[in-house]
């Protein structure tokens, strides 16, 4: 751990002989919304050079930022409890100018831009088929992962530069805070079987922006039209502490300041039923049961009021997904007919995805998803995979086609992939010597299943379907 320097009384002395009244009024004069107590800023940097011209020495220099941000805390703590004035003017419990977007990017599949003052955030959600889930193959945990919720921090958010990156330990905490509040809210598979990837872009902070968020993300997912269990809004509760005298105030919707002057940051999420995440951190040694019920409960007014905001804009999801988002079709198939579905080496599914352009899954369980950009191709597709495993039953007719003519009958294709015998008795009422005289491979016929044996084989009889053959020319 790193400790200030400590400051030395003739610095000191100069210090506040400088300031004098000049900080205070820089803080409580500050601008409504503004992100930065920019007076306060440019009092530091005036103070500095006044530090730096005094005393050539750089170490005395070094002494003026944690002298000056022990004022800044001091004042602003002192202005909270005693005169109930937050820097930006608010009072305790309000929050900053709510306002919110959807749609605002016309070829996603769901977009929404949440504003908290000068913290705003813009949540593009892109859906995809079951196989493009997250595989995760851990220590821990192996498995699948269909939500993912992505936060990105870039340095322009703050009005700064920088380089970008990868994601870094923050960007990949707050994307997960934001994550965990929704996920209890996402669809059944069985219901929505869709894989859902929310990128939560931070345009501008001023604090909270992983509680922006949630409210970003829940915008986009109820634009896209995946039916959300209820909507969501998160809010970040703050502390302003006098140690000395146990005197407190609980913040609603802190700002950069309180967030970095103040004694706690505690988020809080979920919706109108309920809190789906929390998370705390605190600069003192603990908070009382009496502080935290306070948080809990100004957090909630605070939740409802922006869930009412979004109402306001999107009462709920969308009927109907975007056009550009792909369509997918479940069905539940007997797991002992994977076999088929798949054939030899994967050759009867290669087939399919090639020759409808689909991309189809299946699970052990037998569920099958197929995947694709055209819905006249999925339907296609789920009609061939129908007719692959659809389960003969004794009594039923076709219109098959004859595949292989033999001595002793022929072997009519009934079903893609399934096929019976019709004996050479079972085509007319008399007796023919071969097959051929009254049909030929390639002809289509109709055919009646008479029976199926115990390993599964079909006995058809044309003659039981009423077929008549063509006369010989």
């Amino acid at each position: 751990m790193s400790f200030s320097p400590a400051v030395e009384l003739d610095v000191e002395k100069d210090i506040q002989e400088f300031l004098g009244n000049k900080l205070e009024n820089a803080i409580t004069n500050a601008k409504p919304g503004e992100k930065n107590l920019s007076a306060a800023e440019e009092l530091r940097e005036e103070l500095t050079t006044y530090i730096k011209e005094k005393y050539p020495d750089q170490e005395k220099e070094k002494q003026v930022l944690p002298f000056f941000e022990k004022e800044m805390e001091r004042i602003i703590i002192k202005n909270i409890i005693e005169k109930n004035q937050r820097p930006d003017g608010r009072n305790v419990d309000e929050i900053r100018p709510l306002n919110c977007e959807v749609a605002v990017l016309p070829r996603t599949h769901g977009s929404g831009v949440f504003h908290r003052g000068l913290t705003k955030v813009l949540s593009i959600l892109t859906l995809g088929g079951p196989g493009d889930q997250q595989l995760l193959d851990g220590m821990e945990i192996i498995g699948k992962k269909r939500f993912m919720h992505h936060y990105n921090f870039p340095p322009f958010s703050t009005g700064e530069t920088g380089f970008m990156r990868g994601p870094k330990r923050r960007e990949i905490g707050h994307g997960h805070l934001a994550e965990k509040a929704l996920l209890p809210l996402i669809p059944d598979p069985k219901d929505f079987p869709y894989t859902i990837r929310i990128v939560s872009e931070a345009l501008s902070s001023n604090g909270s922006t992983s509680m922006a968020s949630v409210c970003a993300a829940t915008l986009a997912l109820m634009d896209a039209g995946v039916p959300i269990k209820s909507p969501a809004a998160g809010i970040s509760m703050g502390l302003a502490k006098d140690e000395k005298n146990g005197k407190y105030k609980v913040l609603t919707d802190i700002q950069g300041p309180e967030d970095h002057f103040g004694d706690m940051d505690f988020k809080v999420a979920g919706t109108k039923n309920g809190i789906t995440a929390i998370q705390m951190d605190i600069k003192i040694n603990g908070i009382s049961r009496d502080i935290m019920k306070e948080a809990l409960e100004k957090a909630k007014d605070a939740r409802l009021k922006i869930l009412d905001i979004i109402s306001k804009e999107l009462p709920e999801s969308r009927k109907n997904l975007s056009p550009f988002a792909p369509k997918i079709f479940s069905m539940q198939i007997n797991p002992s007919k994977i076999g088929e579905v798949v054939g030899p080496k994967g050759s009867v599914i290669n087939k399919l995805i090639e020759e409808f352009g689909v991309t189809i899954d299946i699970e052990d369980t037998g569920l099958v998803f197929i995947t694709g950009q055209d819905q006249i191709a999925v339907d296609a597709c789920v009609a061939r995979i129908k007719g692959i495993v659809k389960e003969v039953e004794v009594g039923e007719t076709f219109l098959g086609t004859v595949r292989k003519i033999m001595d002793f009958g022929a072997f009519v294709d009934i079903l893609p992939g399934q096929s019976g015998l019709v004996h050479i008795s079972k085509f007319v009422s008399y007796q023919i010597k071969n097959v051929q005289e009254v049909v030929n491979e390639g002809d289509k016929i109709p055919v009646k299943v008479v029976s199926i044996d115990d390993l599964g084989r079909i006995n058809l009889s044309a003659l039981d379907a009423g077929f008549k053959p063509k006369p010989k020319k």
